[in-house]
């Protein structure tokens, strides 16, 4: 869920996460017009809609129990594994 920016309030699948730049791409959030000329690939050219990263700061997890945002912690299993939590109602999101 985007917590920040024109796209607040908005869900959506994240398609990719580049670490490196801090920047993740959601599915149907920030989405912007591309301009082609005609090619190949494109004959007809025009206008093409796209998804843009958006800042990782601005995007929060949702919780499976409740479907609002929530941050997330990490707490050990009793054998000895990791695993992701929603600190909102303590749902397991999955192994670290």
């Amino acid at each position: 869920m985007v917590i920040a920016g024109n796209d607040k309030g908005r869900t959506g699948e994240v398609l990719r996460v580049d670490p490196r730049a801090n920047k993740v791409v959601v599915q149907g959030v920030n989405r912007v017009y591309r301009h082609l000329r005609p090619s190949r690939q494109h004959p007809q050219g025009g206008r093409i809609q796209k998804e843009m990263p958006i800042d990782l700061s601005n995007v929060l997890p949702v919780d499976p129990e409740t479907n609002l945002p929530t941050r997330v912690g990490v707490r050990a299993n009793e054998d000895g594994t990791k695993e992701r939590y929603a600190k909102r109602s303590g749902a397991s999101l999955g192994k670290v």
